[in-house]
């Protein structure tokens, strides 16, 4: 099902049916970023930066910039830091450093901290113009580095601790932000209500006037 998702954009992305009613309410990570979801490692997503683009002709729409970053070996739980990660996406670079300010969590702060260094890198390497016009296009967490120890344990015996570390990978697109970050499950309610006049226009009356 993976392979049928074609590569496109974020504006231009396909859905798959059983997909989109249910994407709200699962971990759907995988899926929603389609061709990002195969990097797991910060040296090949940091590379995605010297990528060069053709040339762009008069009559084209302006290519915003795009800032890929990531910070590798968080000694966080992967399955805690992707909560944090899927709750900034879509939104502008302000307002994630906003929330991520007031999250009750510690995970928030190695975020944040990746988000100010791609929020500098854009200015810097990126010639983005304003700092403020950034939203976060992409933002995901992987395992990272597994390091295995030793625990005592009664009886002489001995187990297996795990320490475990996460790799967290952003990327910051110029411009603001799309008004649907992922596609709505159900339409809002003056939706509804055209789609009920509509619906009531178009009826045929039988032996009417």
């Amino acid at each position: 099902m993976l392979a049928t998702i074609s590569r496109l954009t974020l504006n231009e992305r396909t859905w798959l049916p059983a997909v989109q009613c249910i994407s709200k309410y699962i971990h759907t990570t995988d899926i929603n970023l389609q061709e990002y979801h195969k990097i797991r490692d910060t040296k090949v997503w940091n590379r995605m930066n010297e990528i060069v683009y053709p040339p762009q002709r008069n009559d084209e729409k302006r290519r915003p910039a795009e800032i890929w970053h990531s910070r590798e070996n968080i000694k966080y739980s992967y399955k805690k830091l992707w909560y944090i990660a899927a709750m900034i996406r879509g939104m502008s670079i302000d307002e994630a450093l906003k929330q991520l300010s007031f999250y009750p969590r510690k995970g928030a702060i190695p975020v944040r901290e990746v988000l100010l260094e791609a929020q500098e890198k854009a200015v810097l390497e990126n010639n983005v113009e304003f700092k403020s016009n950034l939203w976060i296009a992409e933002s995901k967490v992987e395992r990272g580095l597994i390091v295995k120890g030793i625990r005592k344990h009664a009886r002489m015996r001995f187990g297996t601790i795990h320490y475990r570390y996460t790799n967290y990978f952003v990327k910051l697109q110029e411009g603001n932000p799309p008004k649907d970050y992922y596609t709505p499950v159900d339409p809002s309610g003056k939706e509804k209500y055209e789609e009920k006049m509509k619906n009531l226009r178009k009826r045929t009356i039988i032996f009417g006037l």
